[in-house]
Formats: structure tokens, sequence, C-alpha cells
């Protein structure tokens, strides 16, 4: 990094840091006119309480998850082999598997039940 003058060194050091506090301050305005947004409809009586509905998100997730696992694993152990670094594709193929397997528990659950 000799060739990089300190200026430019610096800027390279504050970008990042004016990002994240910019990013914090989007979500903290978002949280906060939400939830002024939410007292106005309770105190109107119009507030309807959205239902997260678990068993889509659940395979959603597991399918996103266990694709972008598999990739991972794939490609990590082509290049390096088996190693520490092939933990970055199997945890989240782990989790999306396991995604899988509660959305298709819960699924019989609701049919025999």
């Amino acid at each position: 990094m000799e060739g990089i003058s300190s200026a430019a060194q610096v800027i390279i050091a504050i970008i990042p840091i004016v990002g994240i506090v910019m990013g914090c301050t989007v979500i903290f305005f978002y949280l906060l006119w939400n939830h002024r947004q939410k007292t106005l409809l309770i105190q109107a009586g119009q507030y309807k309480k959205q239902e997260f509905n678990l068993l889509p998100f659940s395979l959603l997730s597991g399918l996103l998850l266990s694709t972008v696992g598999t990739a991972l694993t794939v490609l990590l152990s082509i290049i390096e082999g088996a190693s520490y670094g092939l933990l970055g594709g199997i945890i989240p193929l782990s989790m999306g598997i396991g995604f899988i397997t509660y959305y298709l528990i819960k699924r019989s659950e609701k049919r025999n039940g």
C-alpha cells in the first residue's frame, strides 16, 4: 500500500463506516415510523394483526438454504477438498434440510389431525 496516499486510505476506511451508519439510520426510521403507524391504527380502532404463516416460510427457507448449501458444498469440496472451509456449505445445507423436515412433519400433522 505504498503507492496509495494517506487521504485515499482514510476515504477507503470511512466508506464502510458511513455505509453502516446510513443503513442503521434507515432501519431506525423504518422501525420508528412503523411503530407510529401501528399506534395510530390502534387508536383509530383499525389495527388488524397480521398472521405469520410458518409453513410456507419454512418451506421457502429450506429450499433456498438447501440449494445454496448444496452449491457451496460442491464448490468448496472441489476447490479445497475436505477442510474446515467446507463447513461454509454444510451448515446452510443442514439448516435447509432441517427446515424442509419441519415443513414435512407439520404438513403431515395437519393432514392427520
